[in-house]
């Protein structure tokens, strides 16, 4: 293959039209027409020699090859866009600039505070917009539509760029005046009942099947392990309505200890170690290739690294 002979245009094509999964939307998307697209997609099955998209019950699929060229596609292209787009400088102090950050509630409830308060006097025009992980799609990220994403990940596409932000360990909070405090065994704990706190991954989320302990996460797989389950009274998304239960009932809340020390002052709220192993979880800030080389977000991919850092040393 004689590469001098091959219109670049058609990388550009096949990026958005993997991206997109449709003709149609990848037209829309490059502003051209729709027979211009259908147009393309020929030369690039004669090019690669590959159908590259079939069309199946579930709409354009893309074959073996083409999920193969898809990361290499990307890399290409966003080095080249990056490599002839100007060099500007980013002024934090100056810029009005919106940032949208998908957070979960445990990273809003924890950095996200502290890094909020650095923003103020070090980019005060600077704005952000704080997304649920049900609001976005790794689709979005991938695109740059979300500046980035902040969660615990089970997986990440390999197109992403990412960061462990810190590793936490898990802590159980429990209102002062409910008995199991004073001999906190697993057998006090599995006899006392729950409150599950916990929201991963992207996408609408979808209702909890108390018994699907598969599914519930790090403290059940673990409890699973021992064989031994914990009764779950409510569940919930939001850590502050967890530490809020736990205070006002007797009901134990088992969470990462960052989210636990929002209470740590609290005189009706006692913070103790789980009887039983559980291991760290990660927090992570993901952002799409498209956005590596941006002035404005390799700024504030070390702001946050800063206030992380100084968050694990106190």
């Amino acid at each position: 293959m004689n590469i001098a002979k091959i219109d670049l245009n058609l990388l550009v094509y096949l990026d958005v039209l993997l991206r997109e999964g449709s003709v149609t939307k990848a037209a829309n998307q490059l502003s051209i027409t729709q027979p211009a697209m259908s147009n393309g997609l020929k030369r690039l099955r004669d090019l690669f020699k590959d159908p590259l998209l079939v069309r199946t019950s579930d709409g354009m699929t893309p074959t073996k090859r083409a999920l193969e060229l898809q990361p290499t596609i990307r890399d290409v292209l966003s080095k080249l866009e990056s490599s002839i787009q100007p060099e500007t400088e980013f002024n934090p102090e100056t810029s009005t600039r919106t940032f949208r950050i998908m957070a979960s509630d445990y990273a809003e409830s924890t950095l996200l505070l502290e890094l909020i308060e650095e923003l103020s006097y070090k980019a005060p025009n600077i704005t952000l917009d704080l997304i649920t992980p049900s609001d976005v799609t790794f689709h979005d990220v991938e695109q740059g539509k979300v500046d980035m994403a902040i969660n615990r990940f089970d997986e990440l596409p390999l197109s992403f760029h990412q960061k462990v932000i810190w590793y936490d360990q898990f802590a159980c909070v429990l209102n002062k005046n409910n008995p199991r405090c004073e001999n906190f065994n697993l057998d006090n704990y599995l006899s006392g009942q729950h409150i599950w706190v916990s929201k991963t991954g992207f996408g609408i989320g979808v209702g909890i099947d108390p018994n699907e302990v598969q599914k519930l996460g790090w403290v059940d797989a673990e409890l699973t392990k021992i064989g031994k389950q914990r009764q779950i009274r409510v569940f919930t998304r939001h850590y502050h309505a967890a530490l809020q239960l736990a205070k006002t009932q007797n009901l134990i809340a088992t969470l990462p200890s960052r989210a636990a020390k929002i209470f740590k002052d609290d005189p009706d709220i006692v913070v103790l170690p789980p009887p039983f192993d559980i291991p760290p979880i990660a927090l992570k800030m993901a952002w799409s290739a498209l956005l590596q080389h941006d002035a404005g977000h390799i700024w504030l991919r070390r702001l946050i690294a800063d206030v992380s850092e100084r968050m694990n040393g106190s």
